[in-house]
Formats: C-alpha cells, sequence, structure tokens
C-alpha cells in the first residue's frame, strides 16, 4: 500500500491537536478549579506569583502556565517571563455566571468520560446508562456548560421570538420546566417574570435537591418550586409555558413525554424546546460543533435514552425533522424553529 505522506502528515497533525486538547482538558479543570484563570485576569503575573495569589504551588502553576500558553489560553511574555488574560481569554474564562464559560464544557467532559468502562460494555451488550448514574460532575458541569447560553439568550431573545409570550410571562402565568437539571433555567425563569409561578421537575433526585439550593441562594422559592417526577407524569395542568431544555433528545420516550406536555398546557399555551443545533443528515453535522455533541451523546444521550422505556434514542445531533415528527406525533398542530444559536436550536410548539 503507497501512502500519501501528506494526508499522513495533515492527519498525525491533527492527532497530535487533539491530543494536546484532550490532556490540556485536566489543566483548564484544574484552572477552573483552583482559580488561576480569575487570579490571571487581575493582571499580567510569572507563575511566582500566580502561585502566590492563589495560595498554590509554584512549580505545579509554573507547568500548568506554559501548557495554557502553549495551547492559546493565556498569552506569555517571554522577555518579561509573565503570563497574561487577553480581554477575549478573560471573557471566555473567568465568569461562570457570564454568557459564556469555556472551563464548564471541560468538567462535563472529564466526568462524562469516568463513565469509558460502563460505555464499552454497553457498546458490547446493548445495554444503557442511566443519567442518574454518572459521576457528580456530569451535572455540575453540564449546568455549567449550558446555563451560560441560558444566561445570555433565554429571556432576552429565545421568549421575546415566542408569539405573546413574554407578555403572559410579565403579567403572571404559570411555568413547567421539564428535566429541569439543577435548575438554572428555572431561577432565570423566576428571576426575570416575578409575578409567574415556575413549576419544575427532573427524574434525577440529586439534580432536584442541587436545584432547591439554587433557588433558595438566588431568593426565589416564593415562585420556583421543584419535585421528583419524570417528563411523561409531571404534575399540574394549565400551564402558559412549558419548557424542554437540551433534555428531549436524551429521552428514552421523547413521544410520550410530549403527549403528557401536549396535556399539562393550557389551550392556548406555548411548548419551548432547546435542543442542540443539528442538521437532519450525518453529512450537515459533520462540523466542530457536531463532533462535539455526538461525541457527548455517545456516552451520555444514548446511553440514557436506551436505559429507559421507549424505544427512542435520538441523541444530541438528532436534527429539526426528527423533533418535529415527535412534536406532531403528540398533537400539536404548529411548530417552528423560532431562534438559533451556534449550539443550540430554539422550536415554539402550539396546540
Amino acid at each position: 500500500m503507497a501512502l500519501d505522506m501528506d494526508k499522513l502528515n495533515a492527519f498525525v497533525g491533527r492527532f497530535a491537536g487533539d491530543l494536546g486538547a484532550t490532556v490540556a482538558a485536566g489543566a483548564v479543570v484544574v484552572g477552573h478549579e483552583l482559580g488561576l484563570y480569575t487570579a490571571l485576569a487581575e493582571g499580567p503575573a510569572t507563575a511566582d506569583e500566580l502561585a502566590e495569589r492563589t495560595g498554590t504551588h509554584a512549580r505545579y502553576v509554573t507547568e500548568w502556565a506554559r501548557g495554557q500558553a502553549a495551547g492559546g489560553y493565556v498569552e506569555y511574555d517571554a522577555d518579561a517571563d509573565r503570563y497574561r488574560l487577553n480581554e477575549e481569554q478573560a471573557f471566555a474564562l473567568t465568569d461562570p455566571d457570564g454568557p459564556l464559560y469555556v472551563p464548564g464544557a471541560f468538567v462535563l467532559a472529564l466526568g462524562s468520560l469516568r463513565s469509558v468502562p460502563r460505555i464499552t460494555e454497553a457498546f458490547r451488550t446493548g445495554g444503557g446508562m442511566g443519567w442518574h448514574e454518572h459521576d457528580e460532575d456530569v451535572f455540575i458541569g453540564c449546568e455549567l456548560f449550558f446555563k451560560p447560553g441560558y444566561v445570555g439568550n433565554l429571556t432576552t431573545s429565545w421568549i421575546p421570538a415566542l408569539d405573546g409570550v413574554e407578555e403572559k410571562l410579565g403579567a403572571g402565568a404559570r411555568i413547567a420546566d421539564i428535566g429541569c437539571g439543577l435548575g438554572a433555567s428555572s431561577v432565570l425563569m423566576a428571576q426575570a417574570y416575578p409575578r409567574s409561578l415556575v413549576s419544575a421537575s427532573d427524574y434525577h433526585e440529586g439534580s432536584i435537591e442541587l436545584a432547591r439550593k439554587r433557588a433558595a441562594d438566588a431568593g426565589v422559592t416564593d415562585r420556583a418550586t421543584f419535585e421528583v417526577a419524570r417528563a411523561d407524569s409531571f404534575s399540574g395542568s394549565g400551564y402558559d409555558l412549558v419548557t424542554t431544555f437540551d433534555c428531549l433528545h436524551d429521552m428514552g420516550d421523547p413521544l410520550a413525554a410530549a403527549r403528557h406536555i401536549r396535556s399539562a398546557l393550557a389551550s392556548d399555551g406555548t411548548w419551548l424546546i432547546v435542543e442542540p443545533a443539528a442538521g437532519d443528515t450525518v453529512a450537515a453535522n459533520l462540523n466542530p460543533v457536531g463532533r462535539v455533541y455526538y461525541s457527548f451523546s455517545t456516552f451520555l444521550c444514548v446511553p440514557n435514552a436506551v436505559s429507559q422505556a421507549g424505544g427512542f434514542a435520538l441523541g444530541a445531533q438528532a436534527g429539526e425533522a426528527a423533533i418535529r415528527r415527535v412534536v406532531t406525533d403528540a398533537g400539536f398542530t404548529r411548530f417552528r424553529r423560532a431562534a438559533a444559536t451556534p449550539f443550540n436550536h430554539v422550536y415554539e410548539a402550539r396546540p
């Protein structure tokens, strides 16, 4: 076999980049946990100065900072032997409550990779692995990964893009937030629309416990409540708005969930569906965002769906056509894409 050396070298170059990024994911999480990025945002520093700011060991910080500079996550001044964050790096690396927080994605990634032995066996057996069975960093990292998108878009563009919904919420409405996880979306809506009541639910008891704490810390327990319940059996009816954020594709029976949502909505209610950005074909998803979501889906979304009854395993790159099919099969008569970001598609469904 004659090798094309240019193609081989290009592939090896891709491999080197991927290997460096894989190992560097741990270093990003270390920077998140120890506040190294936040401390560096205070001003340029040598490794010794950064270690002093953070109460860490200088030799470890030296190696960490060099790797971060090699990866383009910090800048290095060789003449002064000092490191710094430019404005864009600081924006992306230092504020977990802002509209972009890169380290959260790596917390989620490393948490999901702890399931490699279990998922490897699932490849052989076809078995599943429930969301609740994963390492706690999956739950924490998922919130850190998705919350910035909600902070930046939920009440400023996604809800305003829905027909007449923002006005209802401002006047006082009933919201059901399904598959709420740690409650980031629930708390944001309770804060933005203080006259409305949010009833949030998730099947994972540990997530609901943390969601209740998040709501208490935010001072919204008077208008945001949480229950342990599946998407096809959450309580209440007559809701003006039902929301599902990045979770419909994870369900073993999204059709049963959609039918229950349909029955729980008021006659003029709206279902806000936020899903990972995806095209309707494999070819349309062969890009960096698709790679991220297919990889997460292999470890998280598909195993969770397979672990549940229902026979669906949509995966994180299901695409608009698949979501539309679930929604319309459940009895909704109106469906449209209302908004989009590089990471999410936002759909509106009406009875």
